[in-house]
């Protein structure tokens, strides 16, 4: 539980002492390559920890078309936040793309933290915002930047996920077809 132990002691500032009582708001799941932790029209009812693997969120569009909307690889945070906190059905299906070791936070994971530690508040903001600004980021690099931008983009926030991953879920994050992937990523070499 070594991710789980350096978010919670560095990044939100737990004292170590107390890291063993969070894992009462969290049950680890070992998650099979393929194996599905949501799929669209289910309430999500946790947020995801990797401590292990890569997972990834994506919908599906009335064509049968999919478009990843992120990555979660070690120490990534993954869920469905309107169907969490608002108790909606769920656009999107969130599926191990590796096999994977994953913690299932409750709900009140946060809370808890913030009650116990009221330290890791400002961190927790802090995170939340960055969240908020790369969802932002990435909105607009969708309507706005080339294909070139966009992979370079994906490069800079996902750096070892290019070797783990096929093409055509990089293509599908980045909003083109493979082959306009492959394109780009020789234009790149040529460069």
């Amino acid at each position: 539980m070594e991710n789980i132990e350096h978010y919670l002691s560095e990044v939100l500032e737990i004292p170590k002492e107390f890291i063993a009582q969070c894992g009462a708001y969290y049950t680890t799941k070992k998650v099979k390559k393929g194996e599905f932790l949501l799929r669209e029209g289910e309430v999500c009812a946790h947020t995801y920890f990797v401590e292990k693997g890569l997972l990834r969120m994506y919908s599906v569009d009335k064509n049968g078309k999919e478009h990843i909307i992120q990555f979660a690889p070690e120490s990534w945070l993954i869920s469905d936040r309107s169907s969490l906190y608002f108790n909606e059905k769920s656009k999107y299906y969130i599926e191990a793309v590796e096999e994977s070791e994953v913690l299932f936070l409750t709900l009140d994971f946060f809370q808890n933290l913030n009650i116990q530690f009221p330290e890791s508040i400002v961190n927790n903001d802090l995170l939340l915002q960055r969240h908020i600004r790369n969802l932002q980021n990435r909105v607009n690099s969708l309507l706005s930047d080339t294909a070139e931008e966009r992979y370079l983009s994906f490069i800079k926030m996902y750096p070892d996920i290019l070797q783990r991953v096929p093409q055509w879920m990089v293509a599908s994050y980045l909003g083109i077809t493979p082959e306009s992937l492959s394109r780009v990523r020789k234009e790149l070499v040529k460069k």
